[in-house]
């Protein structure tokens, strides 16, 4: 079941407007994750897109650890794929194609970022019991939604649900023109 009307989800050739220097301006990626990402981590991008934040956490890890880009286009990762060819990031992220109605990753991680995404799922429920299943215990899942899309109305149901889920919520961070909120399974 969508939380909202717009499920839509952002194509490939729409990049350019979540890829620039005014988006990074206003989301700065590190400013946004710093309290958040930490070396020695397994992290799950979700909903990747062209990289943006994938990229920057990528940076903030040594090569022991990963960043697992996750989309569920093709297109999306090749951008992606294209970035990295012949860096030292090549060896710290993992593109991963998601399936139609699941995540498919089976690896457990220790931070998720579901930045602009959960809004295009279209079945919280299941979503929300595949990221309960690999998150290690102690780690945090940071939502951000924009405020264009999902109103307070059906980001408060979405908070529901993940209290219905057995997550709870240990912070609401401000991110400009966003809802956010940081959760943890419950203890």
């Amino acid at each position: 079941m969508s939380i909202c009307k717009h499920t839509k989800v952002c194509s490939v050739e729409n990049t350019g407007s979540l890829d620039n220097s005014i988006r990074r301006f206003l989301h700065n990626p590190r400013k946004i994750l710093s309290t958040f990402v930490s070396d020695g981590m397994t992290i799950l991008d979700l909903g990747c897109g062209p990289g943006v934040f994938t990229l920057e956490m990528a940076k903030m890890l040594n090569v022991s650890r990963k960043v697992i880009a996750a989309d569920l286009q093709e297109g999306m990762l090749d951008i992606i794929r294209r970035k990295i060819k012949g860096t030292d990031l090549e060896q710290r992220i993992e593109l991963h194609k998601c399936r139609e109605n699941s995540i498919n990753v089976t690896e457990n991680v220790d931070f998720v970022l579901a930045f602009y995404v959960i809004h295009e799922m279209p079945d919280l429920d299941e979503l929300f019991k595949e990221l309960k299943l690999i998150l290690k215990p102690g780690g945090k899942i940071l939502i951000v939604e924009p405020l264009i899309h999902v109103s307070k109305k059906a980001f408060e149901k979405m908070i529901d649900k993940l209290k219905f889920s057995g997550f709870e919520i240990i912070d609401k961070p401000k991110v400009f023109f966003s809802r956010s909120v940081v959760i943890t399974k419950a203890g």
